[in-house]
């Protein structure tokens, strides 16, 4: 788990404030991805402190086994390409970014937060889980605690307080969004100020995602919830679930798209892309929005 360098603290309320070290923790979700590569394969794993020049004399280097590769996502080290292709599309990027932010949407499972911390360390910039920082605003009750004692209106209104302060205060952040902070209009507003990328995940890859790893961290799952195996009730309450927001992700300034990605790479399955491969073409997108960006 890693730690900001400075502690900066994050005002949410007059009564609570959040700490920035709390934000760079485990990903939520439990994102499982499978690796092309041969089981004996050895990937390099670095911690690109080089992209921030105080940080320098922390760089290491560390060789793992691919079936290892998800374990250490889990934990914060972040895989890194081969060839550095991650790096070099980050710094593409960035140039024209002017310090602009971006938001990761998508629906539950999609990899907003795993994908978005790869991103966030290329940049140099910070990253922050906007479901995280709305359990440390309220005193570490957990977003299924808060659907349940509150309500989804109670957790609704503090995600669009935690987008509004994340725009209006800071600059250079990757943050991952819930799966429905597309649904108010007044969120679209606050994540424009910076670049929203929208992770289009086939629902069926999802299902098998969040049948792996069970719905206890997702409360929308339970409503309605019937007998049947994980993976079909897990589709059909997410199918359900896109039915109300799906138009609304069309809202992002950018679409990363794992079917095409999956093509492109010449994959049988979107569950063969690594996260990397996610974020560098997050970052591909991101670069075609600037351009289209440039001649209006």
């Amino acid at each position: 788990m890693e730690a900001a360098t400075a502690v900066q603290r994050f005002h949410y309320s007059p009564s609570s404030w959040i700490d920035w070290r709390n934000f760079e923790g485990k990903p939520r979700g439990s994102l499982r991805y499978s690796h092309r590569t041969k089981e004996n394969k050895r990937l390099t794993v670095i911690a690109l402190s080089h992209l921030q020049p105080d940080k320098r004399s922390d760089l290491r280097q560390r060789s793992v086994s691919d079936k290892n590769s998800s374990a250490l996502l889990e934990t914060g080290d972040l895989l890194h390409s081969p060839f550095d292709e991650e790096l070099r599309k980050a710094e593409e990027v960035k140039p024209y970014l002017n310090g602009r932010s971006m938001y990761l949407v998508g629906m539950m499972g999609s990899g907003k937060t795993t994908v978005g911390k790869i991103m966030a360390r290329a940049l140099g910039y910070t990253f922050f889980d906007c479901d995280t920082m709305i359990e440390e605003a309220m005193n570490g009750t957990s977003v299924a605690e808060i659907f349940e004692h509150f309500g989804e209106s109670v957790f609704r209104e503090k995600e669009t307080e935690t987008l509004k302060k994340l725009s209006l205060m800071y600059h250079q952040v990757v943050v991952s969004t819930g799966g429905g902070a597309v649904i108010r209009p007044i969120n679209w507003k606050y994540m424009h100020k910076g670049i929203s990328i929208w992770l289009d995940v086939p629902l069926e890859a999802l299902a098998q995602r969040i049948a792996a790893v069970g719905t206890n961290s997702r409360p929308l799952l339970h409503d309605g919830e019937s007998g049947g195996d994980p993976y079909t009730v897990a589709l059909n309450r997410l199918s359900t679930i896109w039915e109300g927001r799906g138009e609304a992700y069309t809202n992002a300034s950018a679409r990363v798209s794992l079917e095409s990605i999956t093509s492109k790479h010449g994959y049988r399955n979107v569950s063969d892309l690594t996260p990397t491969e996610i974020a560098i073409e997050a970052f591909e997108q991101v670069q075609c929005f600037l351009n289209k960006e440039d001649k209006y």
